[in-house]
């Protein structure tokens, strides 16, 4: 690990001093095996730089990166930033239009890219500053279609780039990225994160998480998050860490138990799926079988908090080793076995969720960040995780509640600003330094901090209560796995109603066990779903306030998709454009509810 006293003052001089230490050792692998070493990725970043160079990236240049979860990735970024300029990442699901605006906004001249994306980006980059396009899966003679392979571009390159010497062009204050914000209220904005601001994110989290050269991850998040960025690419570069690098997320099942990482983050999407298939599963064991496993469960779950506090008696020791028999092995089948570090984050975790891990013998922690903050500002320690909450400041962070409940946070690791924009960032930074987040807070007496909601989409009905959507509907999702998203409303009406939309993989292993052979998730008619869901409906009541519970819901016929119109593509739901979509079935909703039908 490395200590705050010796870390280094940019991330090149990070990437030279792991590559001088590890020359020899995996650095980038895929499911294949070991793609790179350490002393092979140092020559490839060499190489791409001089590639990029004979392309015009110059220092402080914006560079964009459209591709997948994939070795190239970390080449091309680091060899950008080998050269001082600025890389940055689209998110590959995003439309050409959208594409378009960010590469217009960033006066990006150069793309790198995979085939697959060429057709998007080809419509984007009209009316751009973008003058090539470098495929790195492309062949010999891409050039014929305005396309330049990686291969080429090194080819024209006089010599590698002498990354000593490249060490004089990088500066701590300078951008070592741009993070587009997800836009859930409004157009994204270009995040500016240092040098000096990412190492010290790093400084701060490593206090907590102790990653050495030992550990291993996986990346398979969009690398146009802050968490990939940041808990795969950095962590990576600055701690020496195995990273398999996964560009088909469908495969993250085979991945986990291919690589069994000892540090996996994921959104509360990827724990929920996870445990879905675990109990899908689980339900079509032996019913003796399956006995046995619900027992163990119920004793992880009953002596986890115990666990975690390590102030286990004796005869729970005992009781809680025989569990444990029977619950290694779920651990090892969904390839969680060594994980040492499990973390859940960028939308609100459902307290059950975060308790089924638990009680599987799994430390998993929410954890808070924005872009905004570099990553991660709020975590709990590898094995004191409190679910509800999202932990205590890490390293460097100071945070403060401010009168009207938002969370305010100030960081060594605070970004430099929105590229382009003093004014917004004036709005969100202080003049004292304070990140005003939007998220309100509470801290509890341990000290440990529970986020509440975002203050804009505070529900407040027509009889002065205040209510928090987000705990709301982690309350539905958590009462049935058929439930893949809902958005409750309630802002100035009487009660509130929800809207949901089904699981379509957890859907079908239903039916499947069911029998019933003709139901979809998108089949809103099907009596047996709906039967299913309101069943979900009426237990998630039982956990719910009077005035919180929902008097009407409805199952909506589509599937939500990252970056679609109802969901961004960090998987926030934009919960303004939802309500506009469906405002008919909404009123329908509260018509329907008010003649108690």
């Amino acid at each position: 690990m490395t200590s705050p006293s010796t870390m280094p003052t940019d991330l090149c001089e990070a990437f030279r001093r792991t590559v001088a230490a590890r020359p020899r050792e995996p650095a980038l692998l895929t499911l294949a095996g070991t793609a790179l070493t350490w002393s092979q990725y140092a020559d490839r970043v060499a190489s791409v730089a001089a590639a990029l160079r004979g392309l015009g990236v110059r220092r402080d240049e914006p560079v964009a990166l459209m591709l997948t979860n994939r070795p190239e990735f970390h080449v091309a970024d680091c060899a950008a930033l080998h050269l001082g300029a600025v890389p940055f990442s689209l998110y590959n699901s995003l439309p050409a239009d959208q594409v378009h605006e960010l590469l217009r906004s960033t006066a990006a001249r150069v793309v790198v890219t995979e085939r697959r994306f060429l057709p998007v980006l080809r419509a984007a980059c009209t009316d751009t500053a973008v003058r090539s396009l470098v495929s790195v899966d492309g062949s010999e003679g891409a050039a014929a279609d305005g396309v330049l392979s990686l291969t080429e571009a090194e080819a024209l390159a006089p010599a590698p780039v002498d990354l000593l010497a490249a060490l004089d062009d990088v500066r701590p204050d300078a951008v070592v990225t741009l993070i587009h914000t997800s836009g859930t209220t409004g157009r994204p904005k270009a995040v500016e994160i240092t040098h000096r601001a990412m190492l010290s994110q790093l400084s701060g989290t490593q206090r907590v998480l102790e990653v050495t050269g030992e550990d291993s991850h996986l990346s398979f998040l969009p690398a146009a998050h802050i968490a990939d960025r940041w808990g795969s690419h950095y962590t990576n570069l600055l701690c020496g860490t195995r990273l398999t690098c996964l560009d088909d997320l469908s495969r993250l099942a085979e991945a986990l138990v291919t690589v069994r990482p000892t540090l996996f983050g994921a959104v509360p999407a990827v724990w929920q799926r996870l445990r879905t298939g675990l109990e899908n599963a689980l339900a079509e064991t032996d019913p003796g079988l399956r006995a046995l496993v619900d027992q163990a469960l119920v004793t992880g779950r009953r002596l986890a908090p115990r666990r975690w506090e390590g102030s286990l008696g004796e005869t729970e020791r005992r009781e809680l080793d025989q569990a444990d028999g029977i619950l290694a092995r779920l651990r090892h089948r969904v390839g969680l076995d060594r994980a040492r570090v499990c973390i859940t984050g960028a939308a609100p975790a459902p307290e059950g969720l975060q308790e089924f891990f638990h009680a599987l013998g799994l430390p998993l922690a929410d954890a808070w960040g924005m872009s905004e903050l570099s990553g991660i500002a709020l975590i709990a320690p590898p094995g004191r995780p409190r679910p509800g909450t999202v932990g205590r400041p890490v390293p460097g962070a100071e945070i403060r509640i401010a009168a009207d409940g938002e969370l305010l946070v100030r960081a060594p690791f605070l970004m430099r600003g929105y590229r382009g924009e003093p004014e917004l960032t004036a709005r969100a930074v202080d003049a004292e330094g304070w990140l005003h987040t939007g998220d309100l807070a509470t801290v509890d007496p341990s000290g440990d901090v529970r986020i509440v909601d975002r203050k804009k989409d505070l529900i407040i009905n027509t009889g002065g209560k205040n209510m928090a959507p987000a705990r709301i509907e982690g309350v539905l999702k958590e009462a049935s796995p058929l439930i893949a998203h809902a958005v409750v409303i309630g802002d100035g009406r009487p009660f509130n109603v929800a809207l949901l939309v089904a699981d379509r993989e957890a859907v079908a292993a239903w039916a499947r066990r069911a029998g019933i052979e003709s139901t979809a998730p998108w089949d809103t008619h099907a009596p047996e779903l709906a039967a299913a869901l309101g069943e979900a409906v009426a237990l998630a009541n039982t956990r719910l306030s009077r005035p919180e519970r929902i008097r009407a819901h409805e199952l909506l016929a589509e599937e939500w998709i990252p970056g679609g119109p109802d969901l961004t593509v960090t998987l926030k739901t934009r919960r303004a454009a939802v309500m506009s979509r469906h405002a008919e079935t909404i009123e329908a909703l509260y018509r329907r509810a008010g003649d108690g039908r």
